[in-house]
């Protein structure tokens, strides 16, 4: 019987022969056929954590304050994973360029607004050229 990774077609047969019996695998959803737009939600997600360990490793002071350091590595472990799920579906060079996007454009955008890092026109410029790069990848993915 398929748990795992099955399709449509595994499912309905496996739950004909079996109605009782058949209980689908929690993560069998990967699988769905909408699996491509969720691998997008889980890289935008990982993303989202990678601005959170980077600016987390500022707040841990050289690794010298315990809970900072903790949060930090539990935001690193879920980025990667997240991202590691992603991978899938999406190619990696794709993936990981859209991953180290969102964790620049997000970090950067942190630093400017709460460290007073500075924002001069080139600098925006910059970051909408990263987040356009962001963009087409997503348009030309497959």
């Amino acid at each position: 019987m398929c748990y795992v990774g099955c399709a449509m077609s595994d499912v309905i047969s496996a739950h004909i022969q079996h109605p009782k019996s058949y209980i689908p695998h929690p993560t069998s959803y990967i699988q769905h056929p909408t699996s491509f737009s969720m691998a997008w939600f889980f890289l935008f997600i990982a993303g989202l954590f990678e601005v959170v360990w980077a600016v987390g490793i500022k707040y841990t002071e050289g690794w010298t304050r315990l809970w900072p350091a903790v949060f930090t590595l539990l935001a690193m472990a879920a980025s990667f994973y997240l991202l590691s799920m992603a991978l899938r579906h999406i190619p990696m060079g794709t993936a990981y360029a859209v991953w180290t996007g969102i964790g620049t454009v997000g970090t950067v955008v942190y630093g400017i607004l709460f460290f007073k890092e500075p924002t001069d026109l080139l600098r925006i410029l910059c970051i909408m050229l990263i987040i356009s790069g962001i963009a087409g990848l997503r348009i030309l993915a497959r």
